[in-house]
């Protein structure tokens, strides 16, 4: 996608709207499994004021695309949960996980199907694959079992306790080792990364090649 004024307006909304209904999807899921702490401190919304983080929702991938990095990283907000008081105990914790990608996934397929049946016009399309670009990325990355990614909580309930321990000293420096993968280890990382991301896209809108992002 082209870094241009319009571009970039797609691709902040995009983030937006990805980012919003992910952790609304977290919020849904911890609140029908029994645990009302996201509902009790407004979180169970789909207004984006309830979960976007003015630096790393905003500034943070604006900052990103003035300096032309390769990378567009943003993020929401996590939504809270206690944990103790979902049902299923761990399996409860790694569906409420699982929620997030899952509902990013359901907006890509969504956007794809949409875009297939209605042909929006040029000056909109770009918008709609950055659409289901941004939600499959979003989808994939959140699924890396990297403490404290998604992932990690999904895979946490069925790994063994020796694992687990391995996984909870990892979150210590989790983020630090999101940031390496990003940036420090991107010329590894990125490829692979967009691999998976362009197969997904090219599964859900076949000839995409073709088209203008």
């Amino acid at each position: 996608m082209d870094f241009n004024p319009v571009g970039i307006g797609f691709l902040i909304i995009g983030l937006i709207l990805a980012l919003t209904l992910h952790e609304f999807a977290h919020a849904l899921a911890s609140d029908l499994l029994g645990d009302r702490t996201a509902r009790n401190e407004g979180r169970l919304s789909i207004n984006p004021l309830t979960h976007i983080d003015p630096v790393m929702t905003v500034l943070l991938p604006l900052i990103l695309i003035v300096i032309g990095s390769p990378v567009i990283f943003g993020a929401a907000r996590p939504v809270p949960f206690n944990p103790w008081a979902v049902k299923y105990g761990k399996y409860g914790v790694a569906i409420v996980a699982a929620a997030g990608p899952a509902m990013n996934l359901l907006l890509a397929v969504i956007t794809a199907v949409a875009l297939q049946l209605f042909t929006p016009s040029t000056q909109i399309m770009p918008f709609f694959i950055t659409v289901i670009s941004i939600n499959i990325a979003f989808a994939v990355f959140n699924l890396i079992p990297i403490p404290p990614l998604d992932g990690s909580r999904i895979l946490y309930a069925f790994v063994p306790l020796s694992v687990r321990n391995v996984m909870d000293r990892l979150e210590q420096n989790g983020l630090l080792i999101i940031f390496f993968l990003l940036f420090l280890a991107a010329p590894v990382f990125m490829p692979i990364f967009g691999a998976i991301v362009g197969g997904i896209m090219q599964f859900l809108v076949p000839g995409l090649t073709g088209l203008s992002t």
